[in-house]
């Protein structure tokens, strides 16, 4: 059934990443910033890239999948249809491979004119430290892109000078889509045995066993790629943590607790999951992509991911596919990890700044959040003006439900500069059962006091 959503639903979607951030360029011949820390005023920047001259805009993105794929293509196409004087040079890689590879290229004297630059500290935090990217706080005044964005969405991709005070300070991007990490499900799975979806972790265990004595393979899942396991461990941590607690070591709070009881609950719960069979034999040496195909072709009851899976997924499955929040644990709530997608950047050593900066006006305006939903995405504001049905009507209630009702937390590498690499080690060595959870537990508070309460 096709519904549009009304603003009194889905309000709360266009701020649904409040609670995160509560927790929480010169001549485009010369390049005049050039990474100096120079910022521009809005009387310095040019905003019709028409008048710009001949431009070849380097852009790199992590849009790889089909649903990401289309909606920049199509974007890209209008945009060079609307300017031909601008020719975008796309780069496309996949997050790992744009993570490995972005810091060197920012630094190069060939440096993209617009990047995708993860908003955490470890990466976007490290860049604006190295005066690696431009502020773009004179654009977003050009552009009107404070009134146009919440505050609570700027603020996930805003940054003092030094990088070090993360949610306030300088713009240094703009998210295209909202993001939320819930529970894929196989609609005709559940009906073959005899299970409604679940809506508590208890309902969770009760199909996971159902699906066991079925011969069926309750969890897909593949964590050869780190990334995934943070989804995966989150999942399972937020129905047993309240949200305060998951928000404050998301953000790196002074005076949280990895090692807390509700954490060790979690930790344990998940070696239970494990050494039960609920995912896939063989996980650990799973890729991620393989992982939600084999989803897709039947092979699961159920796949933890996010919402940039939508457009595949429904191509794939058509009406078999449901989303669901993160079942609701202790806390009662349907808590789950989110909050808007890789943030578009503009590099401090672009020699088109200018462009680059009405490059990403175009790409996040409201014909393009009509796009983006066209192409099975969701996006991060217009959310109410758009019309949806099937699996992306479900990921859309969901969006708004975890907005109305403050249910989003951060992912948990946001704490500190190097936290991602710590805590995606720690999950593999985890679920491989190198560590136990109390070791594991512990190496992540050895960490994070250090850093954070240091």
């Amino acid at each position: 059934m096709r519904r549009t959503r009304t603003w009194a639903r889905l309000a709360a979607a266009a701020t649904a990443v409040a609670v995160l951030a509560a927790c929480a360029p010169g001549d485009d011949n010369n390049g005049d910033d050039g990474g100096d820390g120079t910022e521009p005023t809005a009387e310095d920047v040019a905003t019709d890239p028409a008048e710009m001259g001949d431009i070849v805009l380097t852009v790199w993105d992590q849009e790889v999948r089909g649903g990401q794929s289309e909606q920049i293509e199509e974007l890209n196409a209008a945009f060079e249809e609307a300017y031909p004087n601008i020719t975008i040079d796309r780069v496309s890689r996949s997050t790992d491979d744009l993570r490995t590879t972005l810091r060197l290229a920012l630094s190069g004297d060939d440096a993209p004119d617009v990047v995708q630059a993860n908003n955490g500290r470890a990466e976007m935090g490290q860049y604006v430290a190295s005066s690696m990217l431009a502020p773009l706080d004179a654009y977003a005044e050009e552009y009107g892109w404070f009134d146009r964005f919440p505050e609570s969405v700027r603020a996930l991709a805003m940054y003092s000078d030094d990088g070090a005070v993360y949610g306030e300070g300088n713009l240094y991007g703009l998210p295209q889509m909202g993001e939320i990490v819930g529970l894929f499900y196989n609609k005709t799975k559940l009906d073959e045995l005899g299970v409604d979806p679940p809506a508590t972790t208890e309902d969770l265990i009760a199909a996971f066993d159902a699906a066991l004595d079925a011969g069926e393979v309750p969890m897909q899942f593949g964590n050869s790629e780190p990334w995934a396991g943070i989804h995966q461990y989150g999942f399972v941590q937020n129905q047993f943590v309240d949200a305060e607690t998951i928000s404050d070591l998301g953000f790196g709070r002074p005076g949280s607790s990895w090692t807390s009881e509700d954490n060790v609950a979690a930790a344990e719960a998940i070696i239970d999951w494990v050494d039960t069979g609920y995912f896939v034999e063989g996980f650990s040496g799973i890729d991620y992509d393989s992982a939600w195909q084999s989803f897709a072709q039947g092979e699961g009851v159920f796949f933890t991911g996010g919402t940039w899976l939508v457009a595949d997924l429904a191509d794939a499955m058509g009406d078999e596919v449901g989303f669901l929040l993160t079942p609701a644990g202790a806390s009662g709530q349907n808590l789950v990890t989110g909050g808007i997608s890789i943030p578009w950047s503009i590099p401090a050593r672009s020699q088109n700044q200018d462009a680059a900066a009405a490059y990403i006006d175009f790409i996040t305006s409201a014909d393009a959040m009509a796009t983006i939903t066209e192409t099975g995405n969701l996006p991060v504001v217009d959310a109410e003006q758009q019309d949806v049905d099937g699996l992306q009507a479900e990921v859309f209630d969901a969006w708004a439900q975890a907005g109305a009702e403050n249910l989003l937390v951060p992912y948990l590498d946001y704490a500190t500069e190097t936290f991602y690499d710590t805590i995606t080690a720690a999950i593999q060595d985890l679920l491989a059962e190198q560590r136990s959870p109390q070791e594991f537990l512990e190496h992540l508070e050895s960490e994070y006091t250090a850093q954070v309460d240091g």
